[in-house]
């Protein structure tokens, strides 16, 4: 089967691998759709492991199944990590700090035309898909499912000021949420585009950074890299304020201490997404409560990853860019 390899953003090789052989209680999935998340372009991050096959926003149909649950033929979205729900963070409801979601995969990665799914993500991370979602829409489940997460942990309500800095993938799926729990929602970004789809989405007021006025948000939710951002961002909270490290910097960030103790502010951040969240997440997608599918710009075959994940370290031209093998 053909794969594309990562070995840094600039050097995505088509190679060829055998394709996987099943085990007991697992099953192999031909991939129809894949996702390049943002987080895959994270050199800084991701070199650090390659070569390797990435790939974790993934759809498509079982071929074969060794499991009871599933049978070849149906279509599903399969998550790449998965909780042990046996260890302190699992009983506690912190499934994202459980070890075994950190470490599990699946095999090889989804920039592959098969992937192996071990028994663990087969009993615990599969879900399969309405005949309403597309395999495109199920790549988005798993990075919606993460801002499902993130405005739990964070408290998003109704009423509240809410400050998305960024407006790529990542802010905009966080603007849909946001207006789903009646938050006033205000977005900053330096790209013309991106703040009018932001705009179509439901953020009641839009601007470049150096154009935001004097903001006294409930939430602050980074959804960029950038560390002007960031500092924008604690100038930005009001007093209990909390800021939402979504996205986050390649440096270490600069606290400042006598704010965050005299405003009582709060920084956190979101790993990921639990079962729970993905279960919602499909959810929202089924019944159209967002539009995922307008998110999606750009459409490659798995021999052009190269091209894909260019545009989505420029994020300039892209919101999503989707392979399909």
């Amino acid at each position: 089967m053909k794969v594309a390899v990562y070995y840094r953003n600039s050097d995505v090789r088509i190679e060829d691998r055998p394709v996987p052989e099943i085990g007991p209680g697992e099953v192999l999935v031909k991939v129809k759709a894949s996702g390049i998340c943002g987080t895959d372009v994270m050199e800084w991050y991701r070199i650090k492991k390659a070569p390797r096959i990435l790939g974790h926003e993934i759809a498509g149909d079982i071929s074969k199944s060794n499991s009871p649950k599933y049978k070849a033929g149906q279509r599903v979205f399969v998550s790449h990590h998965v909780p042990c729900y046996e260890c302190k963070h699992c009983k506690a409801g912190n499934h994202t700090a459980c070890e075994t979601l950190h470490t599990g995969n699946f095999d090889p990665g989804g920039y592959s035309e098969f992937i192996r799914v071990p028994e663990i993500n087969v009993e615990h991370g599969i879900y399969v898909l309405p005949e309403n979602v597309s395999y495109e829409e199920g790549t988005m489940i798993e990075p919606l499912a993460c801002a499902v997460r993130g405005q739990r942990v964070i408290g998003v309500k109704k009423g509240q000021t809410v400050l998305i800095l960024g407006s790529g993938i990542s802010g905009l799926m966080n603007v849909q949420i946001a207006k789903l729990k009646q938050a006033r929602i205000i977005v900053t970004d330096m790209d013309e585009t991106r703040l009018q789809k932001a705009k179509a989405y439901g953020a009641d007021e839009v601007y470049h950074p150096k154009d935001l006025p004097p903001v006294k948000a409930d939430k602050v939710i980074l959804c960029t890299g950038a560390l002007p951002a960031v500092q924008q961002a604690f100038r930005s909270l009001d007093r209990k304020g909390t800021l939402l490290l979504f996205a986050i910097p390649e440096t270490d960030i600069q606290l400042p201490t006598v704010d965050v103790w005299r405003n009582e502010i709060t920084v956190t951040s979101s790993y990921g997404a639990a079962p729970e969240d993905l279960v919602e997440s499909l959810e929202l997608i089924r019944t159209g409560k967002v539009d995922m599918k307008s998110l999606i710009t750009h459409r490659f075959p798995l021999d052009q990853a190269q091209e894909g994940f260019r545009l989505v370290a420029e994020a300039k031209k892209s919101l999503k860019v989707v392979l399909l093998p």
